[in-house]
C-alpha cells in the first residue's frame, strides 16, 4: 500500500495530537514530527496549524462564484441552490475529516471565531450576487438581499450540523428541501419574468415526499404568488 500523501499525514497527525494534548498545547514542529516530515514540508501545504484544521474556503469560494457567474436571471435561484449543494458536498466528501473539525471548533474559541468568519465571506458573496440579481437599488431591496442571503447560509448550516451529529442519513435531500423553503420565503422581485403576468416559473428541488403530499403545499406556493 503506498504511502499516503504529506498533506494528508499532516492532517491526520494534527488532529490525532489536538485529541491527545488539546489545541494550544500542539506546535507545528510536532506536527511535522508526528507526520515523519519536515517543517518546511508543513508550510509548504499549510501556512498555519489553524490552516490543517480549516477546509480550502478560497477554492471553495471560487466553485461557488464560479457557478453563480454561469446563471442567468431567470436561472438564478436554481444556481444559488447548487452552489449551497457544492459547499454541502464538500464537507460530506471529506467524512470523518469534518466530524473530527466540528468536535474541535465547538471547544476552542479562537477556532469557533475563524470559523463564524469564514462563515461571513460565504453570506456575503450570496448577498453580493443576490443584489444584482435582483437590480433593485433601494434601500429595501438591499435589505431583502441581505435577509436572504442570511436565510440561504443558515439553512445550509442547518443540515451541515444535523450531518455532523449524526442526525440525518440523507443531507442532500435535506439541503434541497430546505433551500425550497428558503425560496419559497422570498418571491421573485416584480418585473424579472419569474412571476406575476409574464408566467410562472417553477424551481424544481429533489424531495423524499410524495406528490400527493407536495401538492397542497405547491397550490397554497402559487395561489400566494398570484395575489389570490
Amino acid at each position: 500500500m503506498s504511502k499516503p500523501a504529506a498533506r494528508i499525514r499532516l492532517a491526520d497527525a494534527a488532529f490525532a495530537l489536538f485529541d491527545e494534548r488539546g489545541y494550544e498545547q500542539t506546535t507545528v514542529d510536532d506536527i511535522a514530527e508526528r507526520a515523519g516530515v519536515g517543517r518546511t514540508t508543513f508550510f509548504r501545504h499549510y501556512r498555519s496549524k489553524e490552516d490543517v484544521i480549516f477546509p480550502d474556503h478560497d477554492r471553495l469560494l471560487t466553485l461557488i462564484k464560479d457557478r453563480l457567474a454561469t446563471s442567468s436571471h431567470s436561472t438564478g435561484l436554481i444556481a444559488v441552490s447548487d452552489a449551497v449543494r457544492l459547499v454541502l458536498l464538500h464537507y460530506i466528501d471529506e467524512g470523518d475529516l469534518a466530524r473530527r473539525r466540528y468536535t474541535l471548533t465547538s471547544k476552542v474559541a479562537v477556532l469557533r471565531d475563524r470559523e463564524i468568519a469564514s462563515v461571513a465571506r460565504y453570506q456575503r458573496l450570496f448577498r453580493e450576487f443576490i443584489a444584482d440579481w435582483m437590480g433593485d437599488p433601494t434601500e429595501s431591496a438591499s435589505l431583502r438581499a441581505e435577509l436572504m442571503a442570511a436565510a440561504v447560509v443558515a439553512a445550509h448550516n442547518h443540515v451541515l450540523r444535523r450531518w455532523l451529529r449524526g442526525e440525518t442519513s440523507d443531507p442532500v435531500v435535506e439541503m434541497d428541501e430546505a433551500m425550497r423553503d428558503v425560496v419559497a420565503l422570498f418571491p421573485a422581485p416584480s418585473g424579472s419574468g419569474e412571476a406575476g403576468d409574464a408566467g410562472t416559473t417553477l424551481v424544481a428541488f429533489r424531495t423524499g415526499q410524495d406528490l400527493d403530499t407536495l401538492l397542497p403545499s405547491l397550490r397554497r406556493l402559487v395561489e400566494g404568488g398570484t395575489g389570490r
